[in-house]
């Protein structure tokens, strides 16, 4: 079977011509789509955006770890303190400008009468910014019992 033109006796095989005018013409018209359609795309919208001042952002306060261990011992910085030199540096950071946070970390085991006196010395001293530091529950296993 052999692909050519009508009346062609002379050739036996097949034609190896492509043509590619079909092909030039969808190309050129596409070419005149894109040159007409390009300013479109490029066209911007002339707006007069309003201006405004901002405050410069506020310093972030420092924060100050105060822990307790199970015995009742007092730590400020990780640093052992007494009730009364942590009340003396309590004063002192209420002071500040801005006031730094307390962070409290008391151990599982602490008697909650301690924790109520370094919160009181915390308030008696001005200090008005105090958190509590805990670790979270580890997952357990999906479909483990819980004692």
């Amino acid at each position: 079977m052999s692909f050519g033109g009508f009346n062609d006796n002379q050739h036996s095989g097949p034609m190896a011509e492509i043509n590619v005018t079909p092909m030039v013409d969808v190309m050129l018209v596409l070419l005149v789509i894109f040159i007409l359609s390009a300013p479109l795309f490029t066209h911007s919208l002339q707006l007069d955006l309003p201006t405004a001042k901002s405050a410069p952002a506020p310093e972030k306060p420092q924060t100050v770890s105060v822990a307790i261990d199970a015995a009742g011992k007092l730590y400020w910085q990780d640093q052992p303190v007494t009730l009364a030199d942590l009340t003396n540096r309590m004063r002192a950071a209420a002071a500040k400008q801005p006031q730094p946070e307390v962070q409290l970390r008391a151990d599982k085991a602490t008697r909650y009468e301690v924790i109520a006196d370094v919160m009181s010395a915390a308030q008696s001293n001005g200090l008005t910014k105090l958190g509590f530091v805990t670790d979270p529950k580890p997952d357990s296993p999906a479909g483990a019992e819980k004692k």
